[in-house]
């Protein structure tokens, strides 16, 4: 039997848990198969490319799970896209005429690697995907055990994404301490925006976890700190369709009563609208290897701001971000157990040569499976039909439409 050699690579953006996921990998593999040499490509597939690599020493095995204390990659992450050459050239990570599929595969080859776990979302996982059957189709036996990683919790057909119970945790935390702006002036409109380009999972969820976190509060009568200046005041999500004039009349109402609006915000939330009314003025939008536009460049959060603080007539209006925050936060006790389980089932289909990516199918009746790559891919839009998402409108009084 051919020696048995494991690299693993975190890729994408942030999520709370790929230190988890690291460390997860290191621990069980040292448990079940310590004779297996463990590497970690540096920065994703762009340490593949380049040959940047850690080898996992067994010191560092003895203290992998350390890791489960952080957030962040301890192997570093990149987006890089191996079937866009032009990217991988012009970024310096092949070659001019070589194929960014071939050089990863020779690299492979060369580190005698025969077990390769991705961590990362629709796009780490699809480019994982690319590669095995590059691979496949070129005679050279690698088994490739992906892990979904994304806080959107937006890829088909996984149920649960990796990190995104975390992340809408730690999003409802990050407000519950801007929540009290309001405080700060007369007529003040915050607005949060959360991550999630084509799906309002996270920002659902990151509502419905501030409303958890807040409900039992114990206020004083008589001040102005109460739970109607914690209340959120609307939702909106790439999935919904709003009418703005209306919902601006209802907002006002609020506005006139209490002397503040709070507002979540999906950062894919009526993405389509921004892009045209930026294209239709002449500005060119930037997107990214993948072709996603880049969100950073269209700033939803200020598009809200700049449309419902003159409609609302606030007189002070501010947008705060908790992505950077929420994805880089540790994982929380219900992602690690999901980590685990994950963790499990990815080593013991790469011992047994099976290729995919872990998760628990929804086309399977929910079962934990290792799913395959053909059926892997980004965009899952949020379910509207949710009871809990249900509950969360129902409270806020707020009416929407499916936009499909």
């Amino acid at each position: 039997m051919a020696k048995q050699k494991v690299a693993m690579l975190t890729a994408g953006g942030l999520a709370p848990c790929l230190s988890s996921a690291v460390g997860g990998l290191i621990e069980r593999y040292t448990d079940i198969a310590p004779e297996i040499e463990l590497v970690a490509y540096k920065s994703g597939f762009r340490g593949l490319l380049m040959d940047y690599k850690i080898e996992i020493t067994q010191q560092m095995r003895e203290k992998a799970h350390v890791l489960h204390r952080y957030g962040g990659s301890p192997i570093g992450n990149s987006r890089v896209k191996l079937t866009n050459t032009a990217d991988c050239v012009k970024r310096g990570l092949v070659k001019e005429g070589e194929n960014p599929l071939r050089v990863a595969a020779e690299r492979l080859a060369a580190d005698g690697i025969t077990i390769l776990h991705t961590i990362g979302g629709d796009d780490t996982n699809t480019t994982a995907a690319d590669l095995a059957a590059y691979l496949g189709a070129n005679g050279y036996n690698l088994t490739v055990v992906g892990m979904p990683k994304t806080v959107d919790n937006d890829v088909y057909p996984i149920k649960q994404t990796l990190g995104a119970w975390t992340a809408a945790e730690v999003g409802a935390r990050f407000f519950d301490h801007v929540s009290n702006e309001q405080s700060a002036s007369p007529r003040t409109l915050v607005i949060h925006e959360v991550m999630g380009r084509h799906c309002g999972w996270l920002t659902a969820a990151t509502a419905r976890a501030y409303m958890q976190l807040t409900k039992n509060n114990e206020y004083v009568d008589g001040f102005m700190m109460n739970q109607e200046l914690k209340n959120i005041d609307g939702l909106y999500l790439p999935e919904t369709h709003f009418d703005m004039h209306a919902e601006a009349a209802r907002l006002k109402d609020i506005m006139d009563r209490t002397g503040f609006v709070t507002l979540f915000v999906s950062e894919g939330a009526c993405m389509e609208e921004i892009v045209a009314e930026r294209e239709a003025a002449g500005e060119e939008i930037k997107r990214d290897a993948f072709g996603h536009v880049k969100l950073d460049t269209i700033n939803v959060g200020n598009w809200f701001q700049k449309h419902f603080a003159k409609l609302l007539d606030a007189d002070r209006s501010m947008v705060q971000k908790s992505g950077y925050y929420a994805r880089s936060a540790p994982a929380n006790y219900d992602d690690l157990r999901l980590i685990q389980s994950m963790v499990d089932l990815a080593v013991e289909s790469g011992l047994n040569k099976i290729s995919g990516v872990t998760g628990h199918d929804e086309d399977q009746g929910g079962r934990l499976r290792t799913i395959e790559f053909p059926r892997i891919r980004g965009g899952k839009p949020f379910d509207l039909s949710s009871p809990w998402f249900k509950e969360v409108m129902d409270y806020l009084g707020q009416k929407y439409r499916p936009i499909n």
